[in-house]
């Protein structure tokens, strides 16, 4: 089970309270060293790769320029490639890694059981592998999995949607990419709280694959399919926006209530323009800032601060009632 951290940040993100699943103990964000203190580990010197999944997604966008940004400041360099959620490619980029004999990788992996072989490549390479966003399915390979919350992000996410929808309604769901553990996660979260309200129904369900083009395509059937319907649940925000897209055009975005997952911006401005009721924050920032502070401690010490591998930092829900707060990128003030 995770330990959850209580995220809060210098750059101004919204305090977290401190929970913990099974056991107690102190912040790990606390635990964790800076990684601009880390002088010792920076007068090392060498590359730290940084391996993420989309460069074009400003979420991902966020988790690179985080992850570059901190471990500068340590003093290493860094390289920043994305492997596309390919498997293929992301063993093709930790090759490379290998290959430029590089000190540590923090990766967002591509799929739960696909990443577990490529992980340990690196690991028996001698390279520490630090993931970010997402976990995989294997303990004892990477040296922590640090991700969101996503139950208790889908869960606030959903009860807010519900509440919008006065309980009651027609609609469907944009799934996220079934190799990632997130999607199902959000999935699961978002039916534990609907499934309370028999008179919310579920007329259709599609994968969008996290994509804003793809979630509008699918917007498009699901409408085609279903023109009555009032209320979409989406796994992330670009599918969220691609289903207001589609809306829009469709001149349906005023009866039809959309809940995304991120908090992007673009997502927050939806927010509060009123085409989605909310959006479900991820503290990939500190996520990232955390994992890379690990990182340069295992690099000094052998050891990465915390007790726990897996690690996960509570969402924020945002809506129009504290949507002016949002500081961006995946930051809202206190």
């Amino acid at each position: 089970m995770f330990r959850k951290i209580a995220a809060v940040t210098a750059a101004g993100m919204l305090a977290l309270g401190l929970a913990s699943c099974g056991s107690s103990g102190s912040d790990p964000s606390a635990a964790a060293p800076s990684a601009a203190s880390s002088s010792a580990a920076g007068a090392q010197g060498g590359t730290i790769a940084v391996i993420t999944v989309d460069l074009a997604n400003s979420y991902w966008q966020a988790e690179t320029d985080t992850a570059k940004t901190e471990i500068e400041k340590a003093g290493y360099e860094a390289t920043v490639n994305a492997h596309g959620a390919d498997p293929d490619k992301q063993n093709q980029l930790i090759d490379t890694a290998i290959s430029n004999k590089v000190k540590a990788i923090i990766l967002d992996p591509a799929g739960a059981d696909e990443s577990v072989a490529a992980v340990q490549k690196a690991t028996d390479a001698g390279i520490p592998v630090f993931l970010v966003n997402a976990e995989i399915a294997k303990q004892g390979v990477a040296k922590a999995q640090i991700i969101s919350n996503n139950a208790q992000g889908a869960t606030i996410g959903a009860e807010a949607w519900v509440k919008s929808m006065d309980g009651k309604g027609k609609y469907v769901e944009l799934f996220g990419n079934p190799t990632d553990n997130n999607a199902q996660v959000r999935s699961d979260g978002y039916a534990a709280v609907i499934s309370a309200y028999p008179d919310l129904k579920k007329a259709g369900q599609e994968t969008a694959n996290w994509d804003r083009v793809q979630g509008k395509e699918k917007m498009e059937g699901l409408l085609a399919a279903h023109p009555d319907l009032n209320g979409v649940i989406a796994g992330n925000d670009e599918m969220a926006l691609g289903a207001i897209e589609a809306l829009t055009d469709a001149k349906k975005i005023d009866k039809v209530k959309v809940l995304g997952f991120d908090g992007n911006a673009d997502a927050v401005a939806a927010v509060k323009a009123g085409t989605m009721v909310a959006t479900v924050l991820q503290p990939i920032v500190q996520g990232t800032t955390n994992a890379v502070a690990q990182a340069v401690e295992y690099l000094k010490t052998g050891k990465t601060g915390v007790a726990d591998e897996k690690q996960s930092i509570d969402c924020v829900l945002i809506t129009k009632d504290n949507a002016d707060k949002y500081k961006g990128p995946f930051v809202l003030d206190k």
